[in-house]
């Protein structure tokens, strides 16, 4: 793999293990603070709740374990325009 292609790959799946791992968690405990006690069996729950949506292809699940790699993408994008105007 080149250098370029190989730094891309180790990016998304750095960021692709924080959506699926890290995120949820964040979220729960956010979560808990702003609305109240989660229902399930707490973050693990949520975790695994999170899991199984994305075995089923819940959009959703997806957009929000992939978010972090979007939100790098739409800032380098943003960077790369502004350098360019």
């Amino acid at each position: 793999m080149h250098g370029r292609l190989r730094n891309e790959a180790i990016l998304a799946g750095l960021l692709l293990s924080f959506g699926l791992f890290v995120l949820p968690v964040a979220i729960y405990f956010v979560g808990q603070q702003v609305i109240g006690e989660y229902e399930g069996s707490g973050a693990v729950g949520l975790v695994l709740e999170l899991w199984s949506a994305l075995v089923r292809a819940d959009a959703v699940a997806w957009a929000l374990v992939l978010s972090p790699y979007f939100v790098v993408q739409l800032l380098r994008l943003t960077w790369k325009m502004w350098r360019w105007a």
